[in-house]
C-alpha cells in the first residue's frame, strides 16, 4: 500500500527557505503561519562548531497523535499515510495542536493579509474561509497528488503531481515519493544512505525522513561522537527558534475546566462516599458546568459542539463529553430525590468524568509535562483531594453556622480523610516530578513548575496536615474553622497547581536533531536538543 513520504538531505539543504516561500505561496498561510519551515540548528564552540539546516512541516505519521485525540473525527488519515483535516467538521478546540509534538498545527482566528489591507494575487486565489478557527497544517499539497495520480503522472517524479515545497527546492534537498517501494526515488535514498526520524522516541513513524550521511561515509565519524540520543543543551545559543515554546491554544479557559470540572467529580465522589445532602450534589454539577462552559467559550467553531460526540473509540476530550451526559442526568436525579442509586451511579460517573481529564491531558504528546505516567494519578487525587476539601469546607462552615450537617461522616472523618488525600496527592507529585526529571523537559517546564508560589511540595502541604489536625484536636468551632482554613489551603494549592500545569509549564516538544549531517567532506555527529534538561 502506498505511503507518500519525504526525504530531506540534510546534507544538501542550504537554509535557503524557498521551499517555505512555495508553501506560502502555494497555500496562501496567514503571516506567521508558516506549513513549511526551515531550522538552523548550531552546537559547539569555536572553533569545533557544528551547523545544520532541518526542514519541517507535518510529518503525516503513521500513528499519529492528532488523529487518535481529535474529538471530531475532523482529523484523518487516508489509506496512502496522509493525514488530512475536514474544515467542516472541526470545532477549534486545539487538541491536536498540543497533542502534535512537531509544532506543525495552528489556528488562525482573524484573517490577514502580508502586507496589511492589500490583498495579493495568490492570497485572493488560495483564500479558503473555512480554515479560520480551525485547525491547519501542511497537507503535502494533496491537490497536486491528486490531481496527479488523476491525470497517469507520478508524483516526486513529475512535477506537477509533486508538493510545491519539493517542486522549488534549489538544492534537490527535497524528495517525495512512496516509501512503501522498494523502487521509488525515496527507498533508493533511504537504502543507500543513513537517515533518522525526529522524535522516534515518541513512537509516532513520521513520514520525513532525514540522511545525514552519504553510505561511503557511514560509521566514520572521526573524532566526533555520533552514539546515543541527542545531547540535551538547557541553554542554546542562538536558537530561538527551535527551544520549546510555550503552547497558547489552552489558556485560563481550558485551566478552568480542569479546575472547576476536577473539584466537581471530587466532590460528586466525595458526596456519594460520604452520604452527602442533595446541596453538595448540585453545587458538583454546578463546578463541572462552569468548567465545560469555559470550555465552549474557548473552542473556535463553538456551535459544531456536538461534534464532540464523535470519536468515543480514542479520543478522551469524547469520553469526557459522554461521560459528564449520565453525570448530570443521575446528579439531577440526586438533587431532586437523593435516592441511594442515583447518589451511587453520580460518585460513579463523577470518578469516570475525572478520569477522563486526566487522560485528556496524558493524551497530548506535544506537551512533555502532560504525557508523563505520572499525570494520570496525579490529576485524579488531585480531583479527588479538591472535592474532598470542598465538602469539608462546607461541612465546616454548616457547623460553623449551627447549620444542618451536609454529611453523615462527623467532621473529623473528613479531616482524616482529607489529610491522607493530601498525602497521597504529595506522593504522585513526588512520583511525578522524579519521572519528569529522569525523561528529560523543556528547561523552562522546570521552571514553571519549581518556581510556581503555591505547590504541592511536602512543606505547602505540612501547611494543610497541620491545620487538619489543629481541627481534629481542638472542638467547636475552634476546630470548625481550621477545618475550613485546611481545607481552603488543600484545595488553593490544587487549583494553583492545574493552573500553572496547563498555562505557563505546558512547553511543547520542540525540535531535535538526532544526528548532524557529513556535510561536505565533514563527518556525521550526535545531535542536540535545545531547550531541554533533566532536571
Amino acid at each position: 500500500m502506498t505511503r507518500w513520504g519525504i526525504v530531506a538531505d540534510l546534507n544538501r539543504c542550504v537554509g535557503c527557505q524557498t521551499c517555505t516561500a512555495a508553501c506560502k505561496h502555494a497555500n496562501a498561510t496567514a503571516p506567521g503561519v508558516q506549513w513549511r519551515k526551515v531550522l538552523d540548528i548550531e552546537a559547539g564552540e569555536f572553533p569545533d562548531v557544528r551547523r545544520s539546516f532541518v526542514p519541517v512541516g507535518c510529518m503525516h505519521c503513521d500513528d499519529a497523535p492528532c488523529m487518535d485525540v481529535c474529538p471530531t473525527t475532523a482529523t484523518r488519515k487516508r489509506e496512502d499515510g496522509l493525514v488530512t483535516i475536514d474544515y467542516d467538521k472541526c470545532i477549534g478546540c486545539g487538541y491536536c495542536i498540543v497533542a502534535c509534538p512537531y509544532g506543525a498545527r495552528s489556528k488562525v482566528t482573524e484573517p490577514a493579509r502580508a502586507f496589511g489591507g492589500k490583498q495579493m494575487r495568490h492570497e485572493a486565489l488560495r483564500e479558503d474561509p473555512a480554515r479560520l478557527n480551525v485547525a491547519q497544517k501542511c497537507t503535502f499539497c494533496i491537490d497536486r497528488i491528486d490531481g496527479g495520480l488523476a491525470r497517469g503522472e507520478v508524483p516526486g517524479l513529475d512535477s506537477e503531481a509533486t508538493p510545491a515545497c519539493v517542486n522549488s527546492c534549489i538544492a534537490s534537498a527535497l524528495h517525495f515519493g512512496d516509501l512503501n517501494d522498494p523502487d521509488s526515488n525515496v527507498s533508493h535514498l533511504l537504502a543507500e544512505n543513513e537517515s533518522f526520524t525526529m522524535h522516534p522516541e515518541l513512537g509516532t513513524g513520521p513520514g520525513i525522513h532525514y540522511l545525514y550521511d552519504r553510505d561511503d561515509n557511514a560509521g566514520s565519524a572521526g573524532d566526533a561522537p555520533i552514539d546515543g540520543p541527542p545531547e540535551m543543551v538547557a541553554e542554546p545559543v542562538g536558537m530561538g527558534g527551535v527551544v520549546p515554546k510555550l503552547q497558547n491554544v489552552w489558556d485560563w479557559r481550558a485551566a478552568t475546566n480542569f479546575i472547576l470540572g476536577g473539584t466537581g467529580s471530587g466532590l460528586a465522589v466525595a458526596g456519594a462516599v460520604a452520604g452527602a445532602l442533595p446541596l453538595v450534589f448540585a453545587a458538583a454539577l454546578m463546578h463541572i458546568a462552569l468548567g465545560l462552559f469555559a470550555v465552549w467559550l474557548e473552542i473556535g467553531r463553538p456551535w459544531r459542539f456536538l461534534n464532540v460526540f464523535r470519536h468515543p473509540q480514542r479520543s478522551w476530550m469524547t469520553r469526557e463529553a459522554l461521560a459528564a451526559m449520565p453525570l448530570f442526568a443521575c446528579g439531577g436525579l440526586t438533587v431532586l430525590t437523593g435516592h441511594p442509586a442515583a447518589v451511587a451511579l453520580t460518585g460513579v460517573f463523577g470518578m469516570i468524568f475525572l478520569y477522563s481529564q486526566a487522560r485528556i491531558l496524558n493524551a497530548a504528546k506535544g506537551i512533555p509535562a502532560w504525557r508523563q505516567k505520572g499525570t494520570i494519578g496525579l490529576i485524579a487525587v488531585t480531583g479527588l483531594t479538591e472535592g474532598t476539601a470542598a465538602l469539608t469546607a462546607l461541612a465546616g462552615l454548616a457547623m460553623m453556622g449551627g447549620l444542618v450537617d451536609v454529611t453523615q461522616v462527623p467532621l473529623s472523618g473528613l479531616c482524616g480523610g482529607l489529610a491522607v488525600l493530601v498525602a497521597v496527592r504529595h506522593a504522585a507529585w513526588r512520583s511525578y516530578r522524579r519521572g519528569l526529571g529522569e525523561t528529560g523537559a523543556p528547561v523552562e517546564t522546570f521552571k514553571a513548575l519549581d518556581g510556581a508560589a503555591l505547590r504541592l511540595t511536602a512543606g505547602h502541604q505540612m501547611v494543610v496536615v497541620a491545620l487538619l489536625l489543629g481541627a481534629l484536636i481542638l472542638p467547636g468551632a475552634t476546630g470548625a474553622a481550621l477545618a475550613v482554613a485546611g481545607a481552603a489551603v488543600a484545595l488553593a494549592s490544587g487549583w494553583a497547581f492545574k493552573g500553572v500545569l496547563i498555562t505557563r509549564a505546558a512547553f511543547d516538544q520542540g525540535y531535535a536533531l538526532e544526528r548532524f549531517p557529513a556535510r561536505g567532506a565533514g563527518k556525521p555527529a550526535r545531535g542536540v536538543k535545545p531547550g531541554w534538561s533533566l532536571s
